[in-house]
C-alpha cells in the first residue's frame, strides 16, 4: 500500500507546530485566492486593453481564452507533478512563473506579448492551484480539522471572482489596466518569501518514479482542445465544421486518455479513485456548478454593463454583497458539513443557488439595484458558500495521501473547464433567444435592453436548472458515512491509518 508520512520536526513544541500550519495556510489560502481573482479581474479591462494595444474585436477574447485554456489543461498534470516531484517544491515553481508572467503581462506592448504571457500566466496557476489544495489535504487531518481550513480556502475560492471583478473596476478606473496584472507581483513575492519557512515538504511514497507521459499527453491535450473549441463555438457557431473537428478531436484525446490510464502500471489518474463515491459526486456537481457560476458572473456583468449601463467600477461595488455573504457563510458552511455531513449540506447549496439564477432570470429592463440586484446577491453568495466548501471537502474525503495531488488538480479541473463550457453554451443561448426576441418585435434592436434582457433571462433559467441537476446527483450519489480516512494524526503527525492502531 502507498503511505506518506507528513510530519512537523520531533523538537519542535507541539503549539508552535499548530501555530505554523494556521500560518502555512494562510500563505496557500493568500496564492489560490490570488488564482482565482485573476479569472475575474480581466473582464472590466478589457474595453481599455483593446484600445491601448489595439486589439481586434475578434482576437480581444484570447486575453482571456489563453489563460483559460493553460490553467484548465493543465490542471490535472500539475497535481500529480506535485504528488511525484513534491507539492511546495512545485507550489513555489508555479507561484514563480505565476508573479513573473504577471508582471510581463502589465508591461505588454502589442496583442502578440500579452496573449503569450496571459499564456505562461494560465501554467503558473495550473501548477501552482493543485499543490497548494494538496499542502492543506496533507497538512490537516480529514474531519473537523480538515473542515475547517477548506471552509477558509473555500471563502478564498468562492469569493475571488466577485472580488476580481470589484478590484478590476477599482484598478481600472483610478490607475490603469495594468495594474490589474501588477497588483499580483507583491503578494506573490511575499508569498514566496515566507514558504519555506512555513510550509514542508512532502511527496508521495508510491514505489516508483514512472510518469504516465502517455496520459498527461493525452488528457493534457484534450482539455485544452476542449476549452479552446467552448470558447472559440461562440464565436464562429457550433455547427462549423473547425468546431465539430475540434470537439470531436478532444472527445478522442480524452477517451484515449481514460484507455491509457487502465492500462498503465503508473497511471496520472488512478480510475480506482473513482470507487469513492463522495469524491465522484464531487467532481460531477464541481463540472456543473462551474459552468452555471462562471456563466452567472459573465452574464450579470453584461446586464450592468450593457442594459443598466454602469460603469466598470460601479459593476465591481455591485459584487460587494455577493462577496460578503460567500466569505460571512463560508465558515457556516464547513461547521453545518462537520455537524450533518456533506450530503445534506451540498444539495441545498445548490438548490439555493439555483434559487438566485431564477431571480436574476427575472431582472427587468429598467432594474434596480437594491431592489432586484441586490436580494439575488445576498441568495447566491450564501448558496454558493454551502455549495463550494462541501464540494471542496468532498472532493477529498477519503483519498489516500499518495493521491492527494491529483484528487486537488481532478476537483479543480472539474470546476475550470466547467466555466468555459458553461459560458459557451449561456452565450449561445442568450444570444439566439436575443435574436427571436429581435425578429418577434419589429423595432427592437440586438443591443437593446429589452432583447439583451429577454436572452439573459432565458440562459439564467437553463444555468438555474443546471444547478438543480448538480442538487439532485449530490443528493444521490454522496455518501451518507464516506469512506475513513487514509491516516491518523498521533502527536501532532500525520502517519498511515494502519499504523496508527
Amino acid at each position: 500500500m502507498s503511505t506518506e508520512i507528513v510530519a512537523q520536526p520531533a523538537a519542535e513544541p507541539r503549539e508552535s507546530a499548530d501555530s505554523r500550519r494556521w500560518l502555512g495556510l494562510a500563505v496557500i489560502v493568500a496564492a489560490q485566492f490570488m488564482v482565482v481573482l485573476d479569472v475575474a479581474i480581466v473582464n472590466v479591462a478589457l474595453p481599455s486593453i483593446k484600445t491601448d494595444l489595439h486589439f481586434s474585436e475578434s482576437s480581444l477574447q484570447w486575453v482571456i481564452t489563453a489563460y483559460s485554456i493553460f490553467f484548465g489543461g493543465v490542471l490535472l498534470l500539475g497535481g500529480r507533478l506535485a504528488d511525484l516531484l513534491g507539492r511546495r517544491r512545485l507550489f513555489m515553481a508555479g507561484l514563480v512563473l505565476f508573479t513573473v508572467s504577471s508582471l510581463l503581462d502589465g508591461l505588454a506592448w502589442s496583442e502578440s506579448s500579452l496573449i503569450v504571457f496571459r499564456s505562461l500566466q494560465g501554467l503558473g496557476a495550473a501548477l501552482l492551484s493543485p499543490a497548494a489544495l494538496s499542502i492543506l489535504t496533507t497538512t490537516f487531518r480529514e474531519g473537523r480539522e480538515r473542515n475547517l481550513a477548506l471552509g477558509i480556502w473555500g471563502a478564498a475560492s468562492g469569493s475571488g471572482g466577485a472580488a476580481g471583478v470589484l478590484l478590476g473596476g477599482a484598478l481600472t478606473s483610478s490607475l490603469s489596466w495594468s495594474w490589474i496584472f501588477f497588483i499580483n507581483v507583491p503578494v506573490g513575492i511575499l508569498v514566496l518569501a515566507v514558504t519555506p519557512w512555513l510550509l514542508g515538504e512532502s511527496r508521495a511514497d508510491l514505489g516508483h518514479r514512472r510518469f504516465d507521459v502517455t496520459g498527461a499527453a493525452t488528457i493534457t491535450g484534450g482539455l485544452m482542445l476542449l476549452v479552446y473549441a467552448m470558447t472559440r463555438a461562440t464565436q464562429h457557431g457550433w455547427g462549423t465544421a473547425e468546431t465539430i473537428g475540434l470537439l470531436a478531436a478532444s472527445a478522442a484525446l480524452v477517451a484515449a486518455f481514460v484507455v491509457v490510464e487502465f492500462r498503465s502500471r503508473a497511471p496520472l489518474l488512478p480510475m480506482r479513485i473513482f470507487r469513492l463515491r463522495t469524491l465522484t459526486a464531487s467532481n460531477v456537481t464541481g463540472l456543473l456548478m462551474g459552468g452555471a457560476i462562471f456563466s452567472q458572473f459573465f452574464l450579470l456583468t453584461l446586464y450592468m454593463q450593457q442594459v443598466l449601463h454602469y460603469s466598470a467600477l460601479k459593476t465591481g461595488v455591485a459584487y460587494i454583497a455577493l462577496t460578503l455573504a460567500i466569505i460571512s457563510f463560508s465558515a457556516v458552511s464547513q461547521s453545518l458539513v462537520t455537524r450533518l455531513g456533506i450530503r445534506r449540506v451540498l444539495p441545498a447549496g445548490l438548490a439555493l443557488s439555483a434559487a438566485a439564477l431564477v431571480l436574476f432570470a427575472r431582472l427587468p429592463v429598467h432594474g434596480s439595484y437594491f431592489s432586484d440586484l441586490f436580494p439575488a446577491f445576498l441568495l447566491s453568495g450564501i448558496g454558493l458558500a454551502l455549495a463550494f466548501v462541501p464540494m471542496s471537502i468532498g472532493g477529498l474525503t477519503g483519498v489516500k495521501q499518495a493521491d492527494a495531488g491529483i484528487a486537488s488538480g481532478l476537483i479543480n479541473t472539474t470546476q475550470q473547464i466547467g466555466g468555459p463550457v458553461g459560458v459557451a453554451a449561456a452565450t449561445t443561448i442568450a444570444t439566439m433567444f436575443t435574436t427571436h426576441f429581435v425578429d418577434a418585435h419589429p423595432g427592437a434592436t440586438p443591443l437593446g435592453g429589452a432583447a439583451l434582457t429577454h436572452g439573459f433571462a432565458i440562459a439564467f433559467y437553463v444555468l438555474a436548472a443546471v444547478a438543480l441537476v448538480g442538487g439532485v446527483v449530490a443528493a444521490l450519489l454522496v455518501e451518507s458515512k464516506p469512506a475513513a480516512p487514509e491516516v491518523e494524526t498521533v502527536d501532532g503527525e500525520l502517519i498511515p491509518a494502519e499504523l496508527a492502531a
